[in-house]
């Protein structure tokens, strides 16, 4: 592409809608967890399982619809991605079990990832230009955000008048709408002529051959780990650390209160302060160390974590938080996939993305199946928030050994 190649594209806008909608959907399920339970009379375990099965799903099915966009079509592999996420949210919708919520997981995670970032960034990633791409990542990494902002307020809002079974249909009619953009969603081919050479198995060769690709592996874990547990558990957390906040806090007829309004605002500061904090990684991307600046977030994680478990819990300190935490939450997403694409080019982005996000969802799964799980054993979240601590120390150190050079096994000559 030419240097002077517009940043706002048909291609950028409409992967930045389709974000939207996903994540909008995703980022309210914490919002369920009381009226669900308090429905079926559930322990916190089974709903949490049924978000942690989901995040598996969403792990799992990344590299496999990478690879599909890759072989049959992007606008394609949306679209399955869209029919099966809308699927599994109705068939989610008429369960009343915890293995049916279970079971139906599989489809929603699966759809996630047809729909999400795997699939998207890589089709963002492969139509922008070389000194467009981190801004291009990271815009579209902000749609996430912006979905964050609006979901879970959206599904409390909706809430207030609908059962959540009937939320959950309202919100598969809009993942079914983003359909409707994709004829605008045509993306150029712009890998070089060595990566054109290589197929999809001598790059994998490649990259898993490569130290550098596994740490980065390891290190994504702890990102799917905290925001895993965050956007499942807080909520909860919150709703239940601050007690009431505004009059009322009875539970009315879908086991809705007054007090859990903090918790959706809680997520959407996440989001909001997201904005920033990711357009500032996109633009950093592209002027300094992609490792070290991964490795100084994960530190900044680690640190507000630590501070917010250890200070008393209170509207003021989840509010701080919700800031810091939410300034740090999704910049990892343009800066790894960024390094993923420098070093190993643009051509299977997807897949190989998709692989290292798959860590990304084991945390996640863990993070959300753990919450619930200690929550039901200890009555609290404590040890589940310094586990999410020490593995996001972890991660910005494993950070630091990576090469920033693309491996030369990674380029084939001509």
């Amino acid at each position: 592409m030419d240097k002077g190649h517009s940043l706002f594209t048909p291609v950028l806008i409409v992967g930045c809608l389709i974000v939207t909608i996903n994540f909008a959907v995703r980022a309210s399920f914490g919002v369920f967890q009381i009226p669900v339970a308090t429905e079926f009379g559930w322990l916190r375990t089974e709903f949490s399982m049924a978000i942690a099965v989901q995040n598996l799903a969403w792990g799992i099915g990344q590299p496999i619809f990478g690879a599909l966009a890759e072989k049959i079509g992007d606008r394609k592999a949306i679209i399955l991605g869209a029919l099966t996420y809308a699927a599994g949210l109705v068939l989610t919708a008429g369960s009343s079990t915890p293995f049916e919520h279970q079971i139906y997981a599989w489809l929603v995670g699966f759809g996630i990832a047809g729909t999400g970032f795997g699939v998207v960034l890589a089709v963002v990633g492969r139509a922008s230009s070389d000194e467009n791409r981190s801004m291009s990542l990271a815009i579209v990494t902000v749609a996430g955000s912006v979905g964050q902002i609006l979901g879970a307020p959206a599904a409390e809002w909706l809430l207030t008048f609908l059962p959540w079974q009937q939320v959950f249909v309202v919100f598969a009619g809009a993942v079914l709408a983003t359909i409707l953009s994709l004829p605008f969603m045509r993306a150029p081919i712009v890998a070089s002529k060595q990566e054109l050479q290589e197929s999809m198995g001598q790059i994998l060769i490649k990259a898993f051959k490569d130290p550098s690709y596994t740490l980065i592996f390891v290190g994504f874990f702890s990102c799917g780990y905290q925001l895993g547990f965050i956007t499942a558990h807080f909520p909860a957390f919150v709703t239940e650390m601050c007690g009431p906040i505004l009059p009322g806090g009875m539970l009315d007829n879908v086991g809705v209160s007054s007090t859990s309004l903090l918790g959706a605002v809680a997520i959407s500061l996440i989001g909001a302060a997201n904005v920033v904090g990711t357009l500032t990684a996109g633009w950093a991307g592209n002027r300094f160390s992609k490792k070290y600046l991964l490795a100084g977030i994960y530190t900044g994680r680690t640190l507000a974590a630590s501070l917010f478990i250890l200070l008393p819990i209170t509207p003021t300190t989840v509010v701080l938080f919700s800031v810091a935490m939410g300034s740090m939450w999704l910049a990892t997403v343009p800066l790894t996939s960024g390094l993923v694409a420098h070093l190993y080019g643009v051509r299977y982005m997807g897949t190989l993305y998709g692989i290292i996000f798959f860590s990304h969802q084991l945390g996640s799964f863990l993070g959300v199946w753990l919450g619930g799980r200690m929550y039901d054993i200890y009555g609290d979240y404590t040890l589940v928030w310094w586990i999410g601590v020490g593995i996001g120390a972890f991660s910005a150190i494993v950070h630091l050994p990576i090469r920033e050079n693309r491996p030369k096994s990674a380029v084939v000559a001509v």
